[in-house]
């Protein structure tokens, strides 16, 4: 049955297609980690008490990172380098969607508008993440292999939501509300087309590796192309409201640490690359 969890689970059980899987994932927690320690260093004099939370929030992604270089190294696998049409922080970059890179490697504080930017590319952003990794705990929160560090990402992707919520909702009573808005609607665009194309992108090489056929490809491309038309439609409200979260400060607490190595589940299965 062609199901999320079916999918998963195949690539899971094949060391290519989990190392392209784990390889993707660590890549973009990598970026993540970098922009915001960027962002929290060049912080605004009257942002600088946000600037904490930004640091948390970077440290949070290098984890992840972390997490899923460990994943690989628990199997014998290597990282292998990623696709450029799988790269989705720098998909998205290009689309104009975030604070550019060129922006963060310059000295230059930046400016509470830059913050707003920041923060409402994050929301729509960790949205998606949240989403994404709620489902793999419902599937797989108890795999031997990867149940704990899925877990571990799941809580951390629902704190990140919840503290993109409050600080844009302080920034709105501030009187920021149409900026913020704007932001958020131009960001949620961006971001349902990117993630398409990269889960097009993903899913057309992980059928080559493991060797699906044309009509179970084309039925993978069909169900993400549905996905893309509800979000035009409807979808996308879900990443441009706000609310205030029962979490409140769900990042001014330090970070915590990655999880160590879990004891072995099913011997990994060994399948060369198609």
């Amino acid at each position: 049955m062609l199901s999320p969890r079916s999918l998963f689970q195949e690539i899971l059980d094949h060391d290519e297609s989990f190392r392209l899987f784990c390889s993707i994932a660590a890549g973009g927690e990598a970026q993540g980690g970098w922009e915001n320690g960027r962002i929290a260093a060049l912080a605004p004099a009257d942002e600088r008490d946000l600037a904490p939370k930004i640091a948390r929030h970077g440290a949070d992604e290098d984890k992840h990172g972390r997490i899923f270089r460990a994943l690989l190294d628990k199997r014998g696998l290597d990282p292998v380098p990623v696709p450029p049409g799988t790269d989705y922080t720098m998909l998205l970059e290009k689309r104009g969607i975030g604070l550019a890179h060129d922006r963060l490697r310059s000295d230059e504080p930046l400016t509470v508008r830059d913050i707003i930017v920041y923060l409402a590319h994050s929301r729509v952003t960790e949205q998606r993440a949240c989403e994404q990794m709620e489902l793999l705990r419902r599937h797989f929160g108890d795999h031997p292999d990867v149940g704990r560090a899925v877990r571990m990402i799941a809580r951390d992707e629902e704190n990140h939501l919840a503290y993109c919520h409050e600080e844009l909702l302080r920034l709105a009573a501030a009187g920021h509300g149409r900026t913020i808005q704007r932001a958020l609607h131009a960001c949620a665009w961006a971001e349902i087309r990117v993630h398409r194309d990269v889960s097009l992108a993903v899913m057309a090489r992980m059928g080559r590796i493991l060797g699906w056929t044309k009509v179970r490809s084309a039925l993978v491309a069909a169900g993400i192309h549905a996905v893309y038309v509800h979000e035009r439609l409807v979808g996308r409200r879900r990443m441009v409201t706000l609310s205030m979260p029962e979490r409140r400060d769900a990042l001014g607490t330090p970070a915590a640490p990655a999880p160590g190595p879990e004891p072995s589940g099913r011997a990994p299965t060994t399948s060369p690359a198609a």
